[in-house]
């Protein structure tokens, strides 16, 4: 049955995502019919094992890895950690496994060269729908980048769901370890990766500090940017190439290699100021100015990276739960809303997201008897 045959009804849907900064599984509830949003749910964030997460930082250093060896073992050890992590959302929600109609689980992306129509997120979901007795959707991005589409960002039609009654043109920015924006006006939405986010803070910290990442942006807010070395970053023809285009995490590790003989202070001053300057940069590909930007993300924790952001845009910047978003689960929300929109038939990608030739309908399902 197609969904122009009868109207579609809203489900609940779990999403479930690790980011590429890996610091653990975020799990959320929505309930939607895949065109609207009845209801964000409540989300909660689970840790990966130790040695799991050990094993998946190990091959950022050889990420080709990842496309020439299976990662068997690697991916049963990322799917357990999925599945347990929902199994525990579950219980800590007490949900009724019966209410919810299907889980969107996007893995861990270890990979992702559009360029070469390769992308790969570690996760099993016809385990997972095995294990949890739920119809799983997976593989998000992959029809995406096969048909030649850029396979991120993924976010943009939940964005435009949720943004439904603000003021337009709104630019939502998520600063997780890659950044990106979606632009939303009216009907109109376009989308990209913009640069570094929170990744080359967090590994520089860990470095430096052996600390996750900078808490409030407290180091950077101490130091001076070095202003020389961000305008040559911004050099990067990344910048200057019209959307669609998308990033792997470790496509700007040159820059934390320029930075490694500063004093610590100024090196995350400059690395936050990167990621402000690669962020603003995205006006450039945008039709119209904002009249707003909303930020999601762990970054929009960071204060060094708030400040700088309102003094280069002149406009207010605000984090998403200004609009009552959970800035937290959003992505973990999306990709259920995404399953949802895979069980409905209905596009996860456009032309003016990704640069697929045509509306992308996506994700496969794998259901809980197979």
């Amino acid at each position: 049955m197609t969904p122009k045959e009868e109207p579609a009804r809203s489900r609940l849907a779990i999403g479930a995502i690790s980011g590429t900064s890996m610091d653990g599984i975020d799990v959320a509830l929505v309930e939607t019919d895949g065109e609207g949003v009845a209801r964000q749910g409540p989300g909660a964030t689970y840790a990966y094992p130790a040695a799991t997460r050990e094993s998946l930082l190990r091959l950022l250093s050889n990420p080709e890895a990842a496309e020439l060896d299976p990662l068997r073992e690697l991916e049963a050890d990322v799917t357990e950690a999925h599945a347990e992590a929902i199994e525990k959302f579950i219980a800590d929600f007490a949900l009724e496994p019966r209410e919810v109609a299907v889980v969107g689980l996007h893995g861990q992306t270890v990979l992702h060269r559009p360029e070469r129509r390769f992308t790969r997120q570690l996760g099993d979901p016809a385990a997972v729908a095995r294990r949890l007795g739920i119809g799983t959707v997976g593989h998000f991005r992959h029809a995406d980048v096969a048909a030649g589409g850029q396979g991120a960002p993924f976010a943009p039609l939940y964005h435009r769901a949720l943004a439904s009654g603000l003021e337009h043109p709104v630019m939502v920015l998520n600063l997780g370890g890659v950044g990106n924006v979606t632009y939303i006006d009216g009907e109109f939405v376009t989308a990209f990766d913009t640069g570094p986010a929170s990744a080359l803070l967090d590994d520089f910290m860990a470095a430096r500090r052996g600390v996750a990442f900078d808490k409030d942006g407290a180091l950077a807010a101490e130091g001076e940017a070095r202003r020389d070395l961000v305008d040559a970053f911004m050099a990067n023809p990344f910048f200057a190439r019209k959307p669609p285009k998308s990033l792997d995490r470790n496509d700007f590790h040159g820059a934390a290699r320029s930075v490694e003989g500063l004093p610590d202070a100024e090196g995350a001053a400059t690395l936050a100021a990167f990621t402000v300057a690669a962020s603003a940069a995205a006006l450039d590909h945008v039709p119209r100015p904002p009249k707003r930007w909303l930020v999601c993300g762990g970054g929009r924790l960071n204060q060094s990276f708030m400040r700088g952001l309102r003094e280069a845009l002149g406009v207010p910047v605000d984090p998403v739960e200004a609009v009552g978003w959970n800035g937290d689960y959003l992505e973990a929300q999306c990709f259920g809303f995404l399953a949802v929109r895979a069980l409905e038939g209905l596009p996860l990608s456009l032309p003016a997201t990704t640069g697929v030739p045509h509306p992308m309908p996506g994700g496969e399902l794998y259901r809980a008897s197979a």
